[in-house]
C-alpha cells in the first residue's frame, strides 16, 4: 500500500491510497468464502462452490465489491498509523479507480485533531452570581416534607378540591359499554386532572353514596374521538390532614429533635445544591474562556455527525411522548432551520470543549484506572436501569466503550482545570470546590 496525505484545513485531511491487486487477495478469498457459504447451487455442498460458479451466479463484480469494502477500512487504518494522524469521526471514502486485476485507488477525507496551544488555566478568572437563599425556599422544602407525612381522614361532607375520593366509573357510548371503561373503587385526588377530562368538575359537591354523569371525549380504544357518558359514584370522601409543624413532626420526619434543627439541615442542603450550581456555572464560563483563548477550530465532519445524532435523539424523545417534530416546531414557534442552527451552535461548542480536554489530557498524561472506568459504568448502568455487566456488554457490542473511556479521561482533565482557575462571586468572595467534593462524596457513599 502507498499513501499520501494532503491537508485541506487545520481539522481535515485527504488521504490518497493505492492498494496493489495482490494485496487485495486475502480480502477477495474471504469474500468468495462468505458469499460461497450463502449461495446454494445444485450439485455443490454449501461452502464448496467453486469460484467460477460463484462468478457466474453472483457476478465477479459483487465479489470484488465485497472485497473492496473490507479492504478499505484496514488500509485507511494503516495509512493513519503511517502518517501519525489523530483522526476524529468517520472518513468519507471515494473510489477513484479500480478495475479487476489492477490496483485499487481511493481517497478518504477525514477530520483530524487540530494542533492546539492551551492557555494556562491558572490565569483564568470567572465571576458567578452571589449565593442567595430566601426563607420561602426553606418553607417550600418543609411543605414538601409535610405533604409526604400527610394522612387521609374520612369526612361526612361533599367532596371539594384537594380531597381524595374512592369512586366507581362506568363509561358508555350510545348506551353501549365501552371496553375497559368500567372501574370500581379507585382513589382519585379531586382537582389533580389525573383521570378523565370533566371528572374533577363532576365530583366536586358529591358526598359519599351520591352519583352523577358527565360527558367526556375518549382518546383511545374503539370509540376514540367519540363522546362517552360516564356515570360516577362516590364511595368515600377523605380529607388530607397535614401534620402540625412542631418538634414532634421534626422527630417523626427526620433525625432531628426540633423543627429549628430540621430547618437548619434543609437550609444546609439547599445551600450546598446552590453552591454546586455556582461551580457548574464557573466551569461553563472557564471552558468558554479557554476555548476562545485557544482559538480552537471545529472539525466540520464531527460537528455534522454530532448534529445528526442530537437531532435523532430529539426526534426519539418526541416520539416517546407521542409527538412529532412538526408539532414541536409549531409549539416552540420555530422553523427547522432555526433548530438546525441551534443544534449546530451547541454541537460546535461541545466538540471544541472535547478537543480542548483531550489535548489537556494528553499534555498532562491523564490515566484512567480500571476502578474509575468501572465506577462510571456502574453509574451509567444505574441511570439506564440495567445491570452493570449487561450495560458494559452492550457498550462493547455497539463499540461505544471507548467513547465512555474518553469521557472519563476528559472528566479528569476538567477536574484538574477546575482546581487551577480562580472563581469569585459578584460580591468578590472567593469560591472553592468544597461543595462539589462533598456532593460527589455523598453520591459515592450512596452508591456503595
Amino acid at each position: 500500500m502507498k499513501s499520501t496525505v494532503e491537508t485541506l484545513s487545520p481539522t481535515r485531511v485527504r488521504l490518497a491510497i493505492e492498494v496493489p491487486f495482490v494485496e487485495l487477495e486475502p480480502s477477495l478469498k474471504k469474500a468468495y468464502r462468505e458469499i460461497g457459504s450463502q449461495v446454494q447451487v445444485p450439485g455443490f455442498r454449501r461452502g464448496k462452490v467453486p469460484t467460477a460458479v460463484i462468478d457466474q451466479r453472483v457476478g465477479r463484480g459483487t465479489v470484488l465489491n465485497e472485497a473492496v469494502q473490507e479492504a478499505i477500512p484496514e488500509n485507511i487504518l494503516a495509512a493513519v498509523r503511517e502518517h501519525d494522524l489523530k483522526t476524529l469521526g468517520r472518513p468519507e471514502v471515494e473510489i477513484t479507480e479500480f478495475n479487476d486485476g489492477d490496483s485499487l485507488n481511493f481517497t478518504a477525507e477525514v477530520d483530524v485533531r487540530p494542533e492546539i496551544t492551551i492557555p494556562d488555566a491558572s490565569t483564568i478568572e470567572v465571576t458567578v452570581d452571589e449565593l442567595q437563599i430566601d426563607e420561602s425556599e426553606i418553607d417550600e422544602q418543609v411543605k414538601n416534607l409535610r405533604e409526604r407525612f400527610a394522612t387521609l381522614k374520612t369526612v361526612e361532607r361533599a367532596a371539594a378540591e384537594g380531597d381524595y375520593v374512592q369512586i366507581d366509573l362506568n363509561a358508555t357510548v350510545d348506551g353501549e359499554d365501552v371496553p375497559g371503561g368500567q372501574a370500581s373503587n379507585i382513589s382519585h385526588e379531586v382537582g389533580s386532572k389525573q383521570l378523565l377530562p370533566g371528572l374533577d368538575e363532576a365530583v366536586v359537591g358529591l358526598a359519599a353514596g351520591e352519583d352523577t354523569t358527565f360527558t367526556t371525549q375518549l382518546v383511545g380504544g374503539d370509540f376514540a374521538g367519540r363522546d362517552a357518558d360516564v356515570a360516577v359514584t362516590v364511595r368515600t370522601v377523605k380529607e388530607k390532614e397535614l401534620p402540625e409543624l412542631n418538634d414532634e413532626f421534626a422527630q417523626m420526619a427526620s433525625e432531628f429533635d426540633t423543627i429549628e434543627e430540621l430547618r437548619g439541615d434543609l437550609r444546609a442542603r439547599v445551600t450546598q445544591g446552590k453552591q454546586v450550581e455556582q461551580i457548574y456555572a464557573a466551569r461553563d464560563k472557564a471552558l468558554a474562556q479557554l476555548v476562545e483563548a485557544a482559538e480552537i477550530p471545529a472539525p466540520e465532519g464531527v460537528v455534522r455527525e454530532e448534529v445528526a445524532s442530537r437531532k435523532q435523539a430529539m426526534i426519539d424523545q418526541l416520539e416517546r411522548i407521542g409527538a412529532s417534530m412538526e408539532e414541536y416546531l409549531a409549539a416552540e414557534d420555530k422553523t427547522e432551520e432555526q433548530i438546525d442552527a441551534e443544534l449546530t451552535e451547541a454541537a460546535t461548542e461541545g466538540v471544541k470543549v472535547q478537543l480542548l480536554l483531550d489535548t489537556l489530557a494528553d499534555a498532562e498524561d491523564v490515566q484512567v484506572s480500571d476502578d474509575e472506568f468501572g465506577h462510571e459504568i456502574v453509574h451509567r448502568a444505574q441511570r439506564a436501569g440495567m445491570a452493570p455487566q449487561q450495560y458494559y456488554d452492550q457498550l462493547v457490542r455497539s463499540g461505544a466503550a471507548a467513547a465512555v473511556f474518553g469521557d472519563v479521561r476528559r472528566g479528569k482533565a476538567l477536574a484538574a482545570v477546575m482546581e487551577r482557575i480562580t472563581i469569585k462571586d459578584s460580591a468578590g468572595n472567593g469560591i472553592t470546590l468544597d461543595a462539589l467534593r462533598a456532593a460527589n462524596e455523598a453520591e459515592h457513599n450512596h452508591q456503595h
